[in-house]
């Protein structure tokens, strides 16, 4: 049965926000919209500009997924390593997007590829952030078989994030698919090992794990929220899913 008590609210110095690639594309089936990014730059520029440290980790699937290649006989390494390069682009255009508005942005990636982007190292990225830079995270984890939010899940615990913000396509975590059963059930809140029990596969299990050995609360929120006003994100009102506890 769903957990009743309320979220409470706090505040957050730094987050780490989990962004899906079909942000980037204003409702079209694959691709990169100027306005989504425009949009999508301006949500993030809003909610920097309330004092908190940003880090992003944006997904590929709105340019290429890896599973797609699997009924061609693609392996899965080389599928996944393209879903990492899509993750490169996306990551670039939301830092250009960013800087175009005036919000300093740095784009680390865990797949080398000097002329386009750093390298991420630890040290790069906590300097980046205490500095005030959005600090964009792409290229996964640098290795096939994890999925982005594995990757979120890891720079959040690297980076020692308060919370982790994942945008989706529905309003918070469910009993199952609320946009194929009319009598999905949705949880106010979760525990971890509640989330884990019950399959609630909004997130990989590997993800969940990780933040709950490093005690990293998720939120999931619809993606439709950044649109409007990005404070409330900080203030955990009940417009998600918070997962906590043991």
């Amino acid at each position: 049965m769903p957990l009743s008590q309320p979220i409470a609210k706090k505040s957050y110095k730094r987050i780490l926000l989990k962004l899906s690639g079909e942000m980037l594309t204003e409702g079209q089936s694959f691709g990169i919209h100027p306005n989504a990014c425009q949009g999508l730059a301006k949500s993030i520029k809003a909610l920097h500009d309330t004092g908190v440290e940003i880090g992003i980790v944006i997904g590929g699937g709105n340019i290429f997924r890896g599973t797609n290649l699997q009924s061609m006989g693609i392996a899965r390494s080389p599928a996944d390593m393209m879903g990492m390069l899509a993750t490169l682009i996306n990551g670039t255009i939301l830092q250009e997007s960013l800087e175009n508005i005036g919000c300093k942005a740095k784009v680390l990636t865990a797949l080398e590829c000097p002329k386009i982007a750093e390298s991420y190292t630890w040290r790069a990225a906590m300097h980046s952030l205490d500095s005030g830079v959005v600090t964009i995270f792409v290229g996964g984890t640098g290795n096939p078989y994890f999925t982005t939010d594995t990757a979120a899940a890891l720079r959040a615990s690297e980076i020692r994030a308060d919370i982790l913000l994942k945008a989706t396509k529905v309003d918070g975590i469910y009993s199952k698919d609320p946009l194929k059963h009319s009598d999905a059930i949705k949880y106010k809140t979760l525990s971890y090992s509640q989330m884990l029990a019950e399959k609630l596969e909004i997130m990989d299990a590997t993800a969940v794990a990780l933040c709950r050995s490093n005690h990293i609360p998720i939120l999931v929120f619809n993606m439709q929220k950044l649109k409007e006003n990005t404070s409330d994100l900080l203030s955990q009102h009940d417009f998600g899913t918070l997962v906590s506890g043991e």
